[in-house]
């Protein structure tokens, strides 16, 4: 039998040919469905084995990344080239809220919700600058667990734990409620239970290799989520323009959207797609763009991701790679809600409303568009029809009349977005409880096997109680998306980086900072969404941030003054991982993690 750290090495030095075979399988696999779908097998079929032949391979590198080794589960061996844990963060980051919740917004938004756009890019640049190469030279598991050893305590390690899944859990809600818009499209089945189909591919990566399966299945996941994203945009940009370079061209579909505006009978009452500050005044729009940004460089299970990499020089070229992959969709994001807001547009507003074709129909039944004859003159008015932003992506190759393989495709991309950033919040959440709360608060003499027995089962309760959360229908992608951030931001974010930049930061400071600016933010959260308080300035409630963020920042540098500095030698760790060269280090008693 063959050594297993030999089969290791060897599967690290074929990255490149390992996963441009299964890229190249991927493309054979949808021009085979094409075919099919040329002599005439049915749409559902297509859209069945899309979706569960893709979560079979998923599920498929999980099994054959499964480990038991305590340092694969949690960190992945630390061995993960910068490359490919750039685009495991890329698929990680990039939820259903950014393939298919940020087109949609900008098709409904237009220029206001480029404050999405702007936001999630600019935080990793805060990511960078401030973070990520900070806490691998740390070389912990978790978030919460520089929280314990930088503030000298276990209460410190636990209001990270709250904060952690209160962010995380909120966050995994969006995601499932996207397969679950994904499956209740493509396999027929009812909302409510959709929720529950994402959760086997799930599960099984998570559950069998931690973050080590994870890791590579992102990988996969972020391939084909790309190549879902892209091919629909390309085909309509060279429909329109003759030019398959939507990025560059999508310009002039916006000229048509707007000359339809003012031109077509159908369309009055349209929003201008260019015009700034329709929907966010300029204190919403920048409030938000300033908590998207703090909270991306907030999120744990975001920052859990440059733990794995071999060095601290690996951590900030994987967040130079991750900006590039997320680069990719982002700057596609425009011009795929500027080429389906054409198509609507030109080919939706204003027809018959006996004669609108059958996507209009489909996607009503879930939920997702209303059609309604306000003026009882049976054609669709602009102010007639309704669209969730939730539905433009996937609804696109159907809008645009584009074969069905390719809205299976675009299906099998957002299950992908979804599916990958679920792995992470669920692998931060039981993480959190397995590692930072029974092991290092409850029973530190705990073996491998219950250590890891424990996080499984937890993540399987987790995963169930959002499922079931999510088919509630508490709100949009998006929206509880900003709301993670809020809370991440709100929660995390002072208190990680006063611990890196301020030696003066305090246990009792940070521990304040984190009760205070997590409390005004989930005050604020909950009291304007679910009991009509009023809004303070104006500001809604998905940049609650803007309240908890200064309010932490205030209360750490206060309490931090007021009390008892940190120890010289805490203060000198804090010099040292500030330090770009040099090894991983450790507060005194803590063990080497790796």
């Amino acid at each position: 039998m063959s050594d297993p750290s030999t089969q290791k090495g060897d599967f690290l030095s074929n990255l490149g040919k390992v996963y441009g075979y299964y890229t190249g399988g991927f493309v054979g696999f949808v021009l085979f469905l094409a075919v099919l779908e040329q002599v005439g097998v049915p749409n559902r079929i297509i859209g069945y084995l899309f979706v569960f032949l893709t979560i079979g391979v998923y599920a498929l590198i999980g099994y054959l990344s499964r480990t038991a080794q305590v340092s694969e589960y949690y960190v992945a061996g630390r061995r993960v080239p910068a490359f490919y844990n750039g685009m495991a963060t890329g698929s990680d980051w990039m939820s259903a809220a950014s393939f298919i919740g940020m087109a949609g917004t900008l098709y409904l938004l237009g220029y206001d919700g480029l404050a999405f756009v702007l936001g999630w890019t600019g935080g990793f640049v805060l990511v960078a600058i401030l973070l990520a190469p900070y806490l691998r030279k740390f070389g912990a598991y978790t978030v919460p667990d520089f929280l314990g050893a930088r503030y000298g305590g276990n209460f410190a390690r636990f209001c990270g734990v709250i904060v952690l899944m209160s962010a995380s859990f909120t966050y995994v809600v969006a995601q499932i409620f996207g397969t679950g818009i994904i499956a209740s499209r493509f396999l027929g089945i009812s909302f409510e239970l959709a929720v529950f189909v994402g959760l086997a591919g799930i599960l099984v990566c998570s559950m069998l290799g931690g973050m080590r399966a994870v890791t590579w299945t992102q990988v996969a996941q972020y391939i084909i989520l790309i190549i879902a994203y892209l091919i629909p945009v390309v085909l309509l940009s060279a429909k329109v323009t003759g030019v398959p370079i939507p990025q560059l061209m999508y310009g002039q579909a916006i000229e048509q959207i707007e000359m339809l505006r003012v031109t077509k009978e159908a369309l009055a009452g349209a929003p201008s797609h260019i015009t700034p500050f329709q929907t966010y005044d300029m204190l919403n729009f920048f409030g938000l763009i300033f908590c998207l940004m703090v909270g991306t460089a907030s999120l744990p299970h975001i920052l859990m991701r440059y733990f794995t990499t071999p060095s601290v020089r690996d951590a900030r070229q994987s967040v130079a790679w991750s900006l590039f992959f997320i680069f990719l969709l982002y700057f596609t994001a425009p011009a795929y809600a500027a080429f389906a807001k054409l198509e609507v547009f030109q080919n939706v507003i204003g027809s018959p409303i006996a004669s609108l074709p059958d996507w209009v129909r489909i996607w009503s039944d879930i939920g997702l568009v209303s059609v309604r004859d306000a003026n009882s003159d049976g054609i669709l008015q602009f102010r007639e029809f309704t669209i969730n932003a939730d539905a433009i992506v996937l609804a696109t190759p159907e809008i645009a009349g584009l074969p069905y393989v390719i809205a299976g495709l675009v299906a099998a991309g957002g299950l992908a977005a979804a599916l990958s950033t679920a792995d992470g919040l669920l692998l931060a959440i039981a993480n959190a409880l397995s590692h930072d709360v029974y092991y290092r608060m409850i029973d530190p003499g705990a073996n491998t096997k219950r250590r890891l027995t424990v996080a499984r089962a937890l993540l399987v309760v987790v995963a169930l109680v959002a499922a079931y959360v999510a088919s509630t229908r508490p709100a949009g992608i998006l929206a509880m998306v900003a709301w993670a951030f809020s809370i991440a931001a709100s929660g995390l974010f002072p208190a990680l980086v006063m611990g890196v930049w301020w030696k003066r930061t305090t246990s009792a400071g940070a521990v304040a900072g984190m009760i205070v600016g997590y409390g005004v933010c989930l005050f604020y959260l909950i009291g304007t969404q679910y009991y009509a308080m009023p809004l303070w300035f104006g500001v809604r409630n998905i940049s609650c941030g803007l309240f908890g963020i200064p309010a932490a920042f205030v209360t750490t540098w206060v309490v931090s003054l007021i009390t008892t500095a940190p120890s010289k030698d805490m203060q000198d760790f804090v010099e040292s991982i500030r330090t770009p060269r040099g090894g991983v280090r450790l507060v005194a008693g803590e063990k080497v993690l790796d």
